[in-house]
């Protein structure tokens, strides 16, 4: 498994079908593999990735916000079908966005449903993200806010795209649970994730916080262009000082091994070198599909230098967990039924396979999102590390 994958990262480097990458593959116990390929920058090779790079994972930030907010529900603060607005007040009267008049004057509705937790963490609430949806692009833009104006008020809170539990759609939703953890725990979102979550997985190089010690080890981020051509891009990461900058949706950076670490906690039921960091049962429970029949679509895109248009898996039915987006079915050769997923916006993708007894994980740092050529390579990758496993 070794030499094929270093050869895969490598030749997809030498392709230009990225401009880097890296990867990581863990079993229960320990990690199988590590590798990467390619410089920091494109076209710099003055300083390559490295074991010890780190990557902005976006929102593969979700996942750890949701084990963090399982604690609390483990410890009955709050229970996942608990009305949010109980504790929230701009969760407790949504209106559901209908469109726009002819004047352009957006058509509200009071939301028929209550915003749980269970479903801000299956994107059931109804909140979409406006990259992927045109409505809500439109109403943020007319009305001049930004993500960061989301959680201060009622009124600068974007409307809902569906009723609460009807349909699954890809929003700020977990962002929401983070503020719900904020609420209840009474500590900043960063802090509790650093104490109760990073902490005790021994994820050193994993936050919010990206302090001068840490700046120098941060791959390069890219942009692909109309034609196809990998360009360095420029990106300013942000101080992360504010904390109402912290969200559960995104945010966090981190290194491949210590998402390694993440992954294999949940493939060991929520204990990693014997520190419990969640109950047996609730990591059962985060796995399991937790949206009835309602299943995952495909999504457009309103942002097409940001994201192509999102179709993962085509024809793959596929539900949600507890911040994981489920496998449903076998993929043949690839990973089982009651298989976890999800990605980071810079095209960065993981996996976790309960029934193979596998995780994995490939960083980029490039826009668009969904890139195709990445995705060739993240299925180059999987088909590698299963060949390996029914032969070895």
């Amino acid at each position: 498994m070794q030499k094929n994958l270093e050869r895969i990262l490598a030749d997809a480097v030498d392709r230009g079908d990225v401009a880097h990458a890296a990867c990581v593959v863990t079993d229960a116990n320990d990690l199988l593999y590590q590798g990467q390929a390619g410089p920091c920058w494109s076209g710099d090779p003055a300083r390559m990735l490295s074991e010890d790079t780190i990557y902005w994972i976006h929102s593969m930030t979700k996942p750890l916000t949701a084990a963090a907010v399982m604690q609390l529900v483990e410890q009955g603060r709050i229970g996942l079908d608990d009305d949010c607005g109980d504790l929230i007040a701009t969760l407790k009267s949504p209106q559901v966005l209908e469109g726009f008049d002819q004047a352009g004057v957006p058509v509200l509705r009071p939301a028929k449903g209550t915003i749980t937790l269970r479903r801000l963490l299956t994107h059931t609430a109804g909140f979409a993200y406006d990259r992927w949806n045109f409505d809500q692009r439109d109403w943020i833009e007319k009305a001049g806010l930004e993500a960061r104006d989301f959680f201060d008020d009622p009124a600068t809170c974007p409307p809902l795209a569906s009723d609460p539990g009807t349909r699954w759609e890809y929003g700020i939703n977990i962002d929401w649970a983070g503020k719900v953890l904020e609420v209840l725990s009474g500590q900043c979102l960063a802090d509790y994730v650093q104490a109760h979550i990073i902490a005790p997985l021994g994820m050193t190089s994993t936050g919010y916080i990206l302090t001068d010690a840490l700046r120098p080890r941060l791959a390069g981020v890219h942009q692909r262009d109309p034609e196809g051509h990998i360009h360095a891009a420029s990106f300013t990461p942000p101080p992360g000082i504010d904390p109402k900058s912290f969200t559960g949706g995104g945010g966090m950076f981190g290194s491949a091994a210590d998402y390694a670490r993440f992954m294999r906690m949940i493939l060991n039921d929520g204990i990693l070198d014997g520190n419990r960091v969640l109950a047996a049962d609730t990591v059962r429970q985060m796995k399991q599909n937790q949206m009835g029949d309602i299943e995952v679509v495909a999504l457009p895109t309103t942002m097409p230098d940001g994201s192509f248009a999102i179709d993962l898996y085509p024809g793959v039915r596929k539900g949600w967990g507890l911040s994981f987006m489920r496998f449903m079915e076998d993929l043949p050769g690839r990973r089982r039924a009651g298989s976890l997923a999800w990605a980071g916006l810079r095209n960065t993708y993981f996996w976790i396979d309960p029934q193979s007894g596998i995780g994995a994980a490939l960083f980029t740092q490039m826009l668009p999102f969904a890139d195709p050529k990445t995705l060739v390579l993240l299925d180059d990758i999987e088909r590698a590390v299963y060949a390996d496993r029914q032969t070895g």
